[in-house]
């Protein structure tokens, strides 16, 4: 089995492709050890100690170092560490539990009712413009909600704590909506 490792936009993070579906549907985030319970490959990992943060996606799996960790030294271990969990056919998450499941993250936090319109159009254009870029860079980014011409998005994996990751959402994503979208006057991290 081969996994082949690629840089993020955020140096702390890099992704890593085990050339196989990692989750079916859906991402998840594990932003520390705690959260990391729910399945024994985020838990392996955040056992190195080297570990910040883990996040699942289709075909990848995102990993933050600790601060002023050389990926030098932690490179070889996530890679040992996904060898081991993909080629022994261990489960992705502790089997049993409903830790695993992981409820879609798109609910906002007061949308107003008289917005759906708008709202709906904001879905359509995360879900088919801006998450595939994302992802891309070993993350994604969630709807959380829209109000006052605010849009609020939380930024997940490779693109949590990015530092580039400000710039994007205000040149790039911001643009966008706000190009087929005219009601967005700002988009804000949360």
């Amino acid at each position: 089995m081969l996994i082949r490792t690629e840089q993020t936009p955020n140096p702390s993070t890099r992704k890593f492709l085990p050339d196989q579906t990692v989750m079916e549907a859906g991402t998840r985030d594990f932003p520390d050890a705690e959260s990391a319970k729910a399945s024994p490959l985020a838990s392996a990992l955040f056992e190195s100690g080297m570990v910040e943060g883990v996040f699942f996606g289709r075909d990848f799996v995102s990993v933050t170092a600790t601060p002023g960790l050389s990926w030098t030294d932690l490179e070889p271990l996530v890679v040992e560490t996904l060898l081991d969990h993909f080629v022994s056919g261990a489960p992705l998450f502790t089997p049993g539990s409903a830790a695993g499941i992981h409820i879609a993250d798109d609910v906002g936090m007061d949308d107003d009712p008289a917005d759906a319109d708008i709202i709906e159009q904001i879905k359509e254009l995360i879900e088919t413009r801006v998450r595939p870029a994302v992802a891309q860079d070993g993350g994604d980014i969630v709807y959380r909600g829209y109000k006052d011409g605010r849009l609020y998005l939380a930024m997940q994996g490779a693109c949590a704590g990015c530092p580039s990751s400000a710039i994007t959402l205000k040149r790039g994503i911001e643009g966008l909506i706000k190009h087929y979208v005219p009601e967005v006057e700002s988009v804000e991290a949360v």
